[in-house]
């Protein structure tokens, strides 16, 4: 893995959908996110690398690797940038996952989209205790069932041996809301 042994997550809220495909935007550019004792952006251009990469990149349900529900690889999901953030595609599968997802969207019950990333060496930016995203190497985004109790966003963050402080805080404190 580049640049860290941990994968962040963030979770966004537009999701709609198109006959048997879910769109809509898994991170939108310049929005901030409160997390722990810090505040993040995401710059644009923060997935170009990733998307250039043309690793395979996957669609899931709530991060779980069981339930996968489109990747690159197979070209049945779509991301690209635009001014507006990192959007999405999915073909939907016509599986029971893929069924009940689209039923739950149609009814407007989803928490909304998320994805997982870790930052690439020198991809991000400190001020203070702002954090602006600059180079993410994506793998996976997730269709989001319920909302993530901090507002609006989700963080796993697994130890590193010599974390930077602030990640250590961010962390620490998100561990206790668990």
């Amino acid at each position: 893995m580049k640049g860290a042994d941990h994968i962040e997550r963030r979770e966004a809220t537009e999701l709609r959908v198109a006959g048997r495909r879910l769109e809509g935007y898994a991170a939108k550019f310049g929005t901030e996110a409160r997390i722990g004792p810090f505040t993040e952006t995401i710059a644009a251009g923060a997935f170009r690398d990733s998307l250039g990469a043309g690793g395979d990149i996957i669609a899931m349900v709530d991060h779980d690797p069981g339930r996968v529900l489109a990747r690159t690889r197979s070209g049945t999901l779509r991301l690209s940038e635009d001014a507006t953030g990192l959007a999405f595609s999915i073909d939907m599968p016509d599986t029971s996952l893929g069924r009940d997802v689209l039923a739950m969207a149609q009814r407007g019950d989803l928490g909304g989209m998320s994805f997982g990333f870790l930052v690439n060496k020198g991809g991000e930016i400190w001020t203070g205790d702002r954090r602006e995203l600059r180079s993410v190497d994506l793998r996976e985004i997730s269709v989001i069932h319920a909302f993530p109790a901090y507002e609006g966003t989700e963080v796993i963050a697994r130890a590193r041996m010599r974390e930077p402080k602030r990640l250590r805080m961010a962390r620490l404190y998100l561990e206790t809301l668990t």
